[in-house]
């Protein structure tokens, strides 16, 4: 097989059919893949499509993450990304030619940078409800923005599990839930707040008299099916106008993502469970999860710091007859009490005799 053909194969039929990974997460395979093949041809004076995988070394892929970062202006996070792309399109390699298990094995070895764990940004209570508060549900896209955004709330859903959300993933009986979409096609069904439900059937019923009609649940004016960016836009509007009635909204970056990062911390904070977190979300394990416990107990220092403590936050004192001398001369230190004057007994001499 050809480079071009192994190339071809990884994304037609390895990470579609076997991985079965979202259209969106290919595409991002994709720019990697593109922005390597085009830094090596450059850097090696080669035409792309007369590359040949042995060329595609350890070295040479050091040096691409390098050109990331100093030419691209890449962040670490970004840069372990493109890695992590270019290590399963060499896991998969590996497998079509054995010959290229070392080739394989040597950029397997590749560490990513480390990179500062910040806490997912999330809303307040408060914040959700002056977003929600934005919307005119007397328009049908009024309706839309409301729905939109209590159904975000509510799921923690990812956009493009949004996006892809037709009316028949709705159930109303016997209990409202929806069904999400996630990565690698898993599915998950998630139980909705009478009021999220409500808010969606006033939307669908404000499309219907608008004469729009389509199997996806969210639409924009024109009754096509809205993207992700399209989504992402209108939450990021919809914020930056409820900021004129919430001030802690002012200059905030707000995405669908922050309110799935909203919905998971709020979930955490009400059941306590980190496994409930992790099944409702989608994600694959714990670890990833785990963040969200990071958050939960950094809001529970900074109440506490707002609780002073007992004894005008001063750590009680051992009893006198427990006291060792040395200490009991700190602690006089510590009140403002004046040093022993000259010829008494220092806390050395104490000590020493006895």
């Amino acid at each position: 097989m050809t480079f071009s053909s192994i190339v071809a194969t990884f994304f037609t039929s390895y990470l579609t059919r076997e991985r079965g990974l979202a259209t969106h997460t290919v595409a991002s395979y994709s720019d990697a893949m593109r922005l390597l093949l085009d830094f090596a041809g450059k850097r090696l004076g080669v035409e792309i499509e007369k590359l040949r995988t042995e060329q595609l070394d350890r070295e040479l892929i050091l040096r691409f993450l390098d050109h990331l970062e100093s030419s691209r202006r890449n962040t670490a996070a970004t840069r372990n990304q493109r890695l992590a792309a270019i290590k399963t399109f060499f896991h998969f390699l590996a497998g079509q030619a054995p010959e290229l298990l070392h080739l394989s094995a040597t950029v397997q070895a590749i560490r990513e940078k480390p990179v500062d764990r910040l806490p997912p940004p999330s809303l307040t209570v408060p914040e959700v409800n002056a977003i929600l508060a934005v919307p005119d549900p007397d328009h049908w896209l009024g309706a839309r923005d409301r729905a939109m955004v209590q159904l975000f709330y509510n799921s923690g859903a990812r956009v493009q599990e949004l996006a892809d959300l037709k009316c028949a993933d709705l159930r109303a009986e016997p209990c409202p839930t929806v069904q999400l979409t996630g990565k690698g096609r898993k599915t998950r069904v998630i139980p909705l707040w009478p009021q999220t439900l409500a808010a969606v059937e006033i939307y669908l019923e404000a499309r219907q008299r608008g004469g729009i009609v389509s199997d996806h649940l969210f639409v924009n004016r024109k009754g096509q099916r809205m993207t992700r960016f399209g989504i992402g836009r209108r939450v990021g509007i919809l914020a930056r106008e409820a900021a004129a009635t919430c001030p802690s909204l002012d200059g905030r970056t707000v995405t669908p993502h922050v309110f799935r990062h909203t919905a998971a911390l709020h979930l955490l904070e009400a059941t306590k469970d980190i496994t409930i977190v992790k099944d409702w979300l989608g994600h694959a394990d714990l670890k990833t999860a785990s963040a969200y416990l990071e958050v939960s107990l950094g809001r529970k220092r900074d109440a506490l710091e707002k609780v002073p403590p007992p004894a005008g936050g001063e750590p009680p004192e051992l009893p006198r007859w427990k006291q060792p001398k040395l200490m009991e001369f700190l602690s006089r230190l510590s009140r403002g009490v004046m040093l022993p004057a000259a010829g008494r007994k220092t806390p050395r001499q104490d000590c020493a005799t006895s």
